[in-house]
Parts: structure tokens; C-alpha cells; sequence
């Protein structure tokens, strides 16, 4: 099939950063500047259409050709804008995303980034930068200028240059694309990605009235706290870290930070030593000072004000009214494979992925309070309005009218998957009885019987959060890290937890070692390995782990090296905690936690996939969750769950489930 690669520059009003490509081309003034494309290999042109050039007949016909291949890095970019310039969407079917492509590959997102890894002839033009900053964003944009912009005439010599620019891009793109298709996806990673682009193109309703009540909920009740807080310290900024440190430190309270974590753990101390979690009142006890009484209770109240000022629950709100098209849904809210390695999605703009959990029983009754502006009442019943605001982010996510919303996700998808893996016979034998997995893990690790709401239920919150630390070779620093010691337990007893849980599950001990020797031995003589239920190969310089499911995940240029605790590790290439290209170490545990999810992710898409084939508008999902916007009488929860709980022929035997819910809202099901 021939390829039609294509690379353009714009112009928008609208920030494409904070708003979304959508939003960005929905704005009147939207228009696209240059037009570069190539066929195959052939030479590079560029359409000059904001000096009047035309787009020629035979680009127009293969936008619309099914036979041709539409190709971009960020393909979603061009798609979204050329088909807003033609007047109407673009079959996503008929393109491909040199990004997702290299994304698979576990190679850099960014173009010049990818370029520079992979070594191409053609490079992309740092240069650009200042000239997109120049001519395709507006000046209102940029802090200090006026709010017009550059045209072509205003600069003959710099647009000249930004032309030579869009051309240099093509090629570039043209390069990696060659470079990629030495590696070939699966055809039914192209049919997720598409999948992927019509929920993007689909989007979801957003309440734009709750979103407004919001908004200004917050901006009332941050005026109010922020007085109160002026009132208790004096201080002209109580927002401040700087002031309210100092502040503090004139109490005898002193901070090395003040995030979240530290301003809990201090004012849990405070109140503890106060006498009293009424933070309005100071404690009188005897034998204490008043004055020294006093000011214990105003950093008490203080903190309290501190934790509520710091709620970030609006910027969702603000993002989804920044984000929101003219027909009240937003779009492109998920970025296919953009967790390095594994390809699950993360999350754009609403950044769906990390939502705060509701747990109040009314959150309806606060939902319509809130949109009926009754923020004194919300006050009054809750007490803390910003966490408030918090727990309804989620609520403002619903369905058209004559739809509503069945939301369905798989249960324990990690810990099923990694348990078919290892052939772990007893967590297994406990998902296919439908046992609850935490009392089956507990049971397992101390020997007796474990039951939920009955006997030895003390010990399910031991085995719950030693399922979720200890899977991919945690330690006590991954318990901690899941909230152990949030949930009761102290650090002391959590050494035993380890190897309480480690004896109860022996294959899954066994296969984080299998999988690192593997590993190690695979990348020394570069002879292919079997390890459960994945295979390790070398070729092209890189180690590959081959999935279930045919996929592939990439390490590249790995070497064995001594690490700092004096013994040879498996190390790669790769892309960095800090976004930057290095080399990384993994072990046993880490590859696990890779094929884990990885294989998680691959359920997930042919699930999505199925259920949209069944005719399913899914039109959101947030890690194994997935939500639909079914037309009112149609499909039962029942039947959506089970769909979506089907297994693909390549894991018949990993016993899968996945419950849901029926709303006129999207929430937190717990």
C-alpha cells in the first residue's frame, strides 16, 4: 500500500498545551499554515496555504482513499486538524502514528528525541521552536506581548525558513519510519490504536453547569480560608511556604517540607498533644499554659486551613472547562501506549488515571448542592468544602441525553494475571471458586481461616496489602509505600508480613528468579528462552520479551553490569524517571511487573475492542475500568460485564471477571 506521510504547521488562539487538539481546532481562528507531505520516498513538498496555495487534487483524493496509508508522528494531530479544515472527521482506520509505533518500541515520545536514539540521517530542525513560538502561537500567549500575531509578510525571510522547517520534518519522520518497520507491529495493535483514536474522536459529556458551580465554590471558599488564615498568623501571604515556615518555626514547629504527608503527620502530632481535634478552640486542660494552649491551637487550625488551601480538585474542573468542546464533550483524553514499555495508556488533560476516590454515602445529595450553589449548606453538612469538590471531580462525567452510563472493570486483574503466570495453583484455585483473593492470601501465609466479616478477619488487611506490595519482589520500602503503615501496621511486623507472603506463594518467588537468569543468560548467548508463559530473544541489539499475546516489549542495548551492591545486574537503555534517555537496571521482580501489566493491558484492549465491535460507545476508561454510554433499555450491567469478562484465545485458562455499576454519573464504586 503506498504511504502519504505528512507533517503541518498551525495556527490557534487556543493553547494546544492545556485545551487539547479538539478544542484547539474548533477555534475560529484556527487554520492550518504549512502542508508537508511525501508519498513513499518520493521529494518533499510544501503547501504554502496561508500565502493562498492550494492543496493539490491528488492529496485531497488519498486523504479520503482507503488504499493509501495516512502516516504522522502524533497522528491524532493531523487527523484532528486536516479533517477540521476539510469540514469533516477522518477514518482513523486509514492512518498510522509513527509515535505509537515507536512508543511499542519503548522509544521516546518526542520526535527529536527518537531521531537522536535512533541515529537518523535526518534530523529534526531545533530551530523550529522559535520559529512555531513565532508563527503559530498567539502572541496573547506569550507573557508580555500583545494579543496579535505573526504572518508570513511580517517576516518573508523567517517563514521562508519555517517552510524549510516543515520539509526537514517530513523527512525526518520518513526516516524513523523506515527505521520502525524493521520492527512491524501487530495488525491487532494497529485495530487497537484505532480503537483508541474513535474513543478520543467520541469523547465524553462533561456537566458544565457542575463544573462551573465548582469553580466558583472553590474561589469563595479559598477567599474565606485564605482571610481566616491571615487573621490566625498576620502574615500578608499565609500561602507561602516561606512565611509559614518561619511562622511556625516561631512556635517551636519546624518543617524541612510542607507537603501533604508532613503537614498530616505534624498536625496529627499537635492534636494528639492539644487535647482536642476541635481546631477552632484551645485547649484548657490543667496544668497547661493558656498562651502556650493557645498557640498550639492556632497551628492547629493553621495546618487544618493549610491541608484544605492546598486541594487541587480544581484544576480538573478548570482543565475540563479549558479542555470542553462547543457540544459539551471533551476529547483526546487518552494517549495510546503511553506508559513506557508495557503500552498501557496514560492519561491527557483531565488525566482521568488519577482521580480522587469518593467516599461520602451522599454524593449525590453534595453533587446537586453544589450545582445549585448551596455552598454554605455544603460547609455546614461536611465541614471541609475542597474535599468536597474533590470527591465529585469524577461526577461531572455523564452521559448524553436518552443515555446512561454502565461502567464495568475487570477485579484483580494484576494479581489473576501474575497468578497465571507463575502457576500459582492456590491464588488461581481461589479466583476460579470466587473466594475473596485478601482472605485467601492471608489464610495462605498465617494457616488458619481467614473470613472477611467473620473469623480471623483481622488478618484480610495483612494479606490485602501484602498482594499489593509484595508481587513484583517488594520489600518493606513497597509496603510502606502502599499505605501499611497508613492501615495499622507497624513497621516492625512488616519483615514477617514478607516472608509470610513469599512462602504462601513459592511459584511466583520462583519465577522472579527464573526471569532474571533468563534474562541475563538470554542477553550473554542470545539463545531464545521459554519463562512461563513469555519468551525472551536477542536480536538487533535488543532483548525482547515476547508476550501471551504475540506482542512485543523492548530492552534495549542491555548489558550485564557489577551494581552497587557488588553482583552483575541486567541493565538497558531506555527512557528515564527524569524523561531523559539513560541506562537503567532491572531485576527479576521489575521484568515480572513489565509482562504483568503488559499482558493486563493486552486483556483490557481486547476487551474494549470487543465491546465496541458489539456496537458498546465507550467513550472513557481509567486503568482496567471501562465506561460506556449505553442508549436507555439496551445492555444490562450483567451483560456489559460479561463481554468485557471474555477471555482471548491466547489466555482460555486465566480466570478473568469484571463486575460494574449502572449511573447517571461516572463515581467511584467501592
Amino acid at each position: 500500500m503506498r504511504i502519504l506521510g505528512i507533517d503541518i504547521e498551525t495556527y490557534s488562539s487556543v493553547d494546544l498545551s492545556r485545551s487539547g487538539v479538539y478544542r484547539y481546532a474548533e477555534s475560529d481562528d484556527f487554520e492550518i499554515l504549512l502542508f508537508g507531505y511525501a508519498f513513499d520516498d518520493e521529494e518533499v513538498r510544501v503547501i504554502d496555504l496561508a500565502s493562498g496555495e492550494k492543496l493539490p487534487e491528488d492529496v485531497i483524493t488519498a486523504l479520503e482513499d482507503p488504499d493509501i496509508i495516512k502516516c504522522a508522528w502524533n497522528a491524532q494531530f493531523e487527523r484532528t486538524c486536516i479533517g477540521r479544515y476539510l469540514g469533516h472527521t477522518l477514518d482513523p482506520d486509514q492512518w498510522r502514528c509513527s509515535m505509537v509505533h515507536a512508543a511499542e518500541l519503548s522509544l521516546p515520545l518526542h520526535l527529536k528525541d527518537a531521531a537522536s536514539v535512533l541515529k537518523t540521517v535526518e534530523q529534526k530542525d531545533r530551530a523550529g521552536e522559535m520559529l512555531i513560538r513565532k508563527f503559530s502561537v498567539s502572541r496573547s500567549q506569550i507573557a508580555g506581548s500583545p494579543p496579535s500575531r505573526w504572518m508570513p509578510e511580517d517576516d518573508p525571510a523567517a517563514w521562508e525558513m519555517f517552510k524549510a522547517y516543515n520539509a526537514q520534518d517530513v523527512r525526518t519522520e520518513r526516516d524513523i519510519r523506515h527505521r520502525l518497520e524493521k520492527h512491524p507491529l501487530p495488525a491487532k495493535e494497529w485495530d487497537f490504536y484505532h480503537m483508541d483514536q474513535r474513543i478520543n474522536d467520541l469523547g465524553v459529556r462533561i456537566d458544565k453547569d457542575l463544573v462551573r458551580e465548582a469553580i466558583e465554590c472553590d474561589r469563595e471558599m479559598t477567599e474565606k480560608l485564605t482571610k481566616r488564615a491571615r487573621e490566625i498568623t498576620g502574615l500578608e501571604n499565609p500561602n507561602s511556604v516561606l512565611q509559614l515556615k518561619g511562622w511556625f518555626r516561631e512556635r517551636g514547629i519546624s518543617f524541612d517540607t510542607m507537603g501533604s504527608k508532613d503537614v498530616e503527620r505534624v498536625l496529627c502530632e499537635l492534636k494528639k498533644d492539644h487535647g482536642t481535634d476541635d481546631v477552632r478552640m484551645p485547649a484548657t486542660e490543667s496544668g497547661c499554659n493558656v498562651q502556650d494552649s493557645r498557640r498550639k491551637g492556632e497551628a492547629v487550625e493553621m495546618l487544618s486551613l493549610r491541608q484544605q488551601m492546598s486541594k487541587s480538585s480544581v484544576r480538573k474542573y478548570q482543565a475540563a472547562e479549558r479542555c470542553v468542546c462547543s457540544d459539551g464533550r471533551v476529547r483526546g483524553m487518552f494517549q495510546f501506549a503511553g506508559a513506557g514499555r508495557t503500552s498501557r495508556w496514560s492519561g491527557r488533560h483531565l488525566q482521568l488515571h488519577n482521580l480522587r476516590r469518593n467516599d461520602i454515602p451522599t454524593l449525590d445529595e453534595a453533587r446537586e448542592l453544589v450545582k445549585s450553589g448551596s455552598f454554605d449548606m455544603i460547609e455546614s453538612i461536611y465541614g471541609n468544602t475542597q474535599d468536597i469538590l474533590s470527591q465529585l471531580v469524577r461526577t461531572m462525567l455523564v452521559p448524553e441525553k436518552g443515555y446512561g452510563f454502565v461502567v464495568a472493570d475487570f477485579s484483580a486483574i494484576e494479581a489473576r494475571v501474575l497468578a497465571w503466570e507463575a502457576g500459582e495453583k492456590e491464588t488461581l484455585k481461589a479466583f476460579r471458586e470466587g473466594k475473596d483473593l485478601y482472605c485467601s492470601v492471608a489464610s495462605s501465609m498465617f494457616g488458619v481461616p481467614v473470613e472477611k466479616h467473620g473469623i480471623n478477619r483481622e488478618l484480610r488487611q495483612k494479606g490485602k496489602i501484602a498482594t499489593l506490595a509484595c508481587g513484583y519482589q517488594g520489600g518493606v520500602g513497597a509496603l510502606i509505600a502502599m499505605g501499611a503503615l497508613d492501615m495499622g501496621l507497624t513497621e516492625k511486623e512488616l519483615p514477617e508480613i514478607i516472608r509470610r507472603w513469599r512462602d504462601a506463594n513459592p511459584h511466583i518467588v520462583r519465577y522472579w528468579h527464573d526471569m532474571e537468569n533468563a534474562a541475563k543468560e538470554t542477553v550473554t548467548d542470545h539463545l531464545e528462552r521459554r519463562v512461563r508463559k513469555v519468551r525472551l530473544r536477542y536480536q538487533d541489539s535488543t532483548l525482547w520479551m515476547i508476550l501471551p499475546s504475540g506482542r512485543k516489549l523492548a530492552y534495549i542495548h542491555p548489558k550485564l553490569k557489577m551494581n552497587r551492591f557488588g553482583s552483575m545486574t541486567l541493565t538497558f537503555e531506555g527512557i528515564g524517571t527524569n524523561g531523559h534517555w539513560t541506562r537503567q537496571e532491572t531485576y527479576g521482580g521489575r521484568l515480572v511487573e513489565n509482562a504483568t501489566q503488559a499482558i493486563a493491558r493486552d486483556i483490557l484492549a481486547e476487551a474494549m475492542l470487543r465491546m465496541q465491535k458489539a456496537g458498546l460507545r465507550i467513550v472513557g476508561h481509567v486503568h482496567d475500568e471501562v465506561i460506556a454510554e449505553i442508549p436507555d433499555g439496551t445492555w444490562s450491567v450483567d451483560e456489559v460485564s460479561s463481554l468485557m469478562s471474555e477471555n482471548p484465545a491466547w489466555c482460555m485458562d486465566c480466570p478473568l471477571r469484571a463486575d460494574g455499576y449502572s449511573a447517571p454519573h461516572y463515581y467511584y464504586k467501592t
